[in-house]
């Protein structure tokens, strides 16, 4: 699947009138604030972000691989772009009004600039408070790495100063001076330190403490009328909680490991660093715990169950209506794959962890091969015999049986348990988890952007791998 087929445009998230309409100001550009809204449309009106994924294709291989495992977006939710885990899915988003403003050499810039920030992890465990700061550290360290013509105005990059806000007879003096103070300090810091650097030189000047100090009175963090706008977005990532941050580590680290291992096999690392090539390196050779990521699966497939309850008090009509309690006992649908390669010790695998799992959820086993077979169903719970590699079926391995069961039955969530060892199936509505045996791939490749991928491993010399 080439990179045009990859790039699946979202509808927009919301249009000019809405933001109109919700009160919100017109939208002005960071760098072309006197453009006309009805200049910026025309723009946005003929560009199509799909030919710049293929330029990328053609001269960063590396980059255009991470940015093409990413759900891309098209939006009117934030002034930039940006990218963002959200809905169990890693999102490279942007604003129409912003990208189209610009020539095919810095929309190439935003683009590297984004896959850089999950290369280099500064969303996921390279993550510091205050967050704001942090933010423009990474964007300091990242944007030493691009060509000035890569750039767009906006941008922090260490030895230029800011830019003037096209509001900047609206602010106070007091924020006027400290926006001026910061312009000097990053003017003045060199090229090529690390984030954590950047950082450390930001965290230490007199205006950032400040301003920090203003914020602990209530006053308003650093970026909310004190830096300009930037050229993404960073919003979303504290958000997250720390399963969360560990199981989206582990899918960016896996998406970069991938476009680490076809750069170095193909000599197609286009303008990336030495250096930095070997920091990616580097980073992706931890790899996330197998079982988190199927933690935080079954974590996530919990539906509330609202029941009416004469115990718990309503809070609209204490004493007249019963109130209501939840009950959180989803069902997980698991299909065992049929395939001569699956053993006993692979299903013992899997369901060791499930047996951790199960107090949170009830998991159905079903055995499947081109149809599902409804007589081998058994409702699994902790303390029962784990699954056998029964040959129940003995046809060939099609995994769009799974899936229609699954929509059939309506599970909050279903694990297919296989080698791999078949085509892609249909597009599921319901949250698909693939766990694969040790030593195997999916055989269609990539999955869908909602599914998740589990690779299992076995415990070696005592080392959990």
């Amino acid at each position: 699947m080439d990179i045009m087929e990859e790039a699946t445009m979202a509808n927009d998230t919301g249009t000019v009138e809405a933001v109109k309409g919700a009160g919100k100001r017109e939208y002005k550009h960071p760098d072309f604030p006197h453009r006309s809204l009805a200049h910026l449309e025309k723009d946005a009106a003929g560009f199509d972000i799909d030919d710049h994924l293929v330029a990328l294709l053609f001269k960063e291989p590396f980059y255009a691989d991470i940015i093409r495992s990413l759900h891309k977006e098209r939006t009117m939710a934030i002034p930039t772009a940006g990218v963002l885990f959200k809905d169990d899915i890693m999102r490279f988003w942007w604003n129409p009004l912003f990208m189209a403003a610009y020539n095919p050499a810095v929309v190439g810039g935003i683009l590297k600039h984004e896959a850089l920030h999950l290369a280099l992890e500064h969303t996921t465990t390279r993550r510091y408070q205050p967050h704001q700061i942090w933010n423009i550290a990474c964007d300091l360290a990242i944007n030493s790495t691009l060509s000035e013509d890569e750039m767009p105005p906006c941008g922090f990059r260490p030895g230029k100063k800011f830019g003037t806000p096209h509001d900047w007879s609206e602010w106070k003096p007091e924020q006027q001076e400290r926006h001026l103070k910061l312009s000097a300090l990053v003017e003045s810091l060199p090229l090529h330190l690390t984030s954590e650097e950047y950082f450390g030189r930001l965290m230490e000047s007199d205006v950032v403490k400040e301003m920090l100090e203003e914020a602990e009175k209530g006053k308003g963090m650093p970026g909310e009328g004190e830096f300009p706008q930037g050229q993404d977005d960073h919003s979303g990532w504290d958000e997250l909680s720390d399963e969360e941050r560990e199981y989206v580590a582990g899918k960016v680290r896996q998406a970069v490991k991938e476009a680490q291992e076809r750069a170095d096999a193909k000599n197609a690392w286009g303008s990336v660093p030495a250096g930095m090539r070997e920091e990616i390196r580097k980073k992706v050779r931890g790899e996330i715990d197998w079982k988190a990521v199927l933690r935080h699966f079954v974590g996530t497939t919990s539906r509330a169950d609202r029941l009416s309850s004469v115990y718990r008090m309503n809070r609209k009509y204490a004493g007249i209506h019963p109130g209501h309690a939840r009950d959180y006992r989803p069902t997980l649908n698991c299909y065992i794959d049929q395939s001569g390669s699956m053993s006993d010790d692979d299903i013992i695998l899997c369901f060791g962890e499930l047996a951790n799992l199960s107090h949170r959820v009830d998991i159905v086993v079903y055995h499947f091969d081109t149809e599902v077979d409804e007589k081998s169903k058994t409702v699994w719970k902790k303390g029962m015999a784990n699954p056998k590699a029964l040959r129940t079926r003995c046809g060939g391995t099609d995994f769009d049986a799974p899936t229609r069961h699954a929509a059939k039955s309506k599970p909050e969530g279903y694990i297919i348990l296989t080698d791999g060892g078949a085509g892609k199936p249909d597009h599921s509505r319901i949250r698909r988890c693939w766990v694969l045996v040790p030593g195997q791939e999916l055989a269609f490749g990539d999955a869908d952007a909602k599914d998740v991928v589990v690779k299992m491993k076995r415990q070696i010399k005592g080392i959990d791998s």
